[in-house]
């Protein structure tokens, strides 16, 4: 590192970093409510004390759901955009970094070992929803950014912060600033990577399928038809379909997965009451598509083997269960690994950790998808925290992995937009 970067990486501020994150963890910022805007005001404020400049808009939600790149499942009356940048655009390139402030819900609160809704520090790991996914990663965006003010270097372009909502229900909110501006010559996504830096993103399409049986009392059950039996096939068929792909598609940056393109029913209701055949079963889930795969093919093979099962079946044949794709729709995204933008995320982690930079693919549907295919920007996936951590309870990032990311993010915006 010369001299400008080691003082980037020394101006980092690590006790504002972790005030930061616990008040963005305290605000329960769950998809579809109005403390999602709440999160944005208080991202917006905590970008104007790290000395960005800062916009903040409504997102037009009418023309949003109305764009053939949007996809949601949450419903929303209001929602808000907030882009905070650093330098200007000009002789050097431009870089965004995007992260979400939308969380999951939290469970049942007896499953967790320290409150949800709190960021509690602890032997180096600090506990709370969204402090994995993905909280922690836009704050050290957000702090890197502070790092370059604070270090008193002039960017030769533009870093771009965007906070964004909506992105565990589809994406929503990156589209909004896509569509808003500025465009970039590169991006990154704070998810949880274990610091592995992933210029791939796997995809996934979320479906319902409805089955169709008849209702019988059930003291004569034979005389009815179990939607929930005629389900059982069709179950047996997508797993054996999930199998097949997951053969057919293989690629390096996924060697340690046996299925980094899972199809996973993630929701099954059935029947109306104990006493009665079930006559109708709706069963919910994802669809993982391959890298470099066409989407809409992808889909009707899946349509494919649903025929399939009801070409065999008499009750089926007469009866065809419903396959509708709805909600979130994540196409898979990659970028070069020799283009500039990954070469320089993994030069500068190594720089600010002294490790060898790990590739890999990222098997979850994100927001890069929106970055790299509608506004095509080169895009990677570099961030904090396992995966394997979010979405269930104790969530947490470890502080290493924090100052990690935000050490490399600094040393990636000087390097990629450049000095004056």
């Amino acid at each position: 590192m010369n001299a400008d970067e080691r003082a980037v990486v020394e101006a980092i501020d690590q006790q504002g970093l972790l005030a930061a994150l616990s008040e963005l963890v305290a605000i329960p910022s769950l998809g579809g409510t109005p403390e999602e805007q709440v999160a944005q005001e208080a991202v917006a404020d905590l970008m104007r004390r790290c000395g960005l400049a800062v916009e903040q808009w409504n997102l037009d939600l009418p023309a949003l759901y109305a764009h053939p790149a949007c996809s949601w499942e949450l419903p929303r009356e209001q929602a808000l955009g907030v882009v905070g940048s650093l330098g200007n655009p000009g002789a050097g390139r431009d870089l965004i970094f995007n992260g979400h402030v939308d969380v999951v819900p939290a469970g049942d609160l007896a499953n967790w070992s320290y409150p949800p809704w709190q960021a509690t520090l602890t032997d180096g790991l600090i506990y709370g929803r969204g402090t994995t996914d993905m909280k922690g990663g836009l704050c050290c965006a957000i702090f890197a950014a502070k790092a370059l003010r604070d270090a008193g270097l002039a960017l030769q372009g533009r870093l771009v912060i965007q906070s964004v909502i909506g992105e565990e229900d589809g994406g929503l909110g990156t589209l909004a600033a896509i569509l808003h501006g500025p465009q970039a010559d590169g991006a990154i996504v704070m998810e949880p990577t274990e610091l592995k830096l992933a210029p791939l993103q796997a995809g996934a399409h979320n479906f319902r399928l409805t089955v169709y049986g008849q209702a019988a009392h059930g003291c004569v059950r034979e005389e009815g038809v179990s939607a929930i039996e005629k389900f059982f096939p069709l179950h047996q068929a997508i797993l054996q379909l999930e199998r097949e792909r997951n053969q057919r598609f293989r690629h390096p940056l996924y060697a340690r997965y046996t299925t980094p393109y899972p199809i996973c029913i993630g929701t099954v209701h059935a029947g109306t009451w104990a006493s009665s055949e079930a006559e109708s079963l709706v069963a919910e889930g994802r669809y993982g598509i391959a890298i470099g795969e066409d989407p809409l093919v992808a889909r009707r093979e899946l349509e494919a083997t649903i025929a399939a099962v009801v070409a065999a079946d008499p009750w089926l044949r007469d009866h065809p269960p419903l396959l509708e794709w709805w909600g979130g729709t994540f196409d898979p995204a990659a970028t070069p690994q020799d283009h500039p933008l990954v070469q320089t995320v993994a030069a500068s982690y190594t720089d600010a950790t002294g490790n060898p930079t790990r590739f890999e693919g990222m098997t979850y549907g994100a927001d890069m998808r929106l970055l790299a295919n509608t506004a095509g920007i080169p895009t990677v996936l570099f961030g904090p925290g396992d995966i394997r951590i979010a979405h269930r309870p104790d969530e947490y990032v470890t502080l290493d992995d924090l100052l990690s990311c935000t050490r490399t993010l600094a040393l990636t915006a000087l390097r990629f937009i450049g000095s004056a």
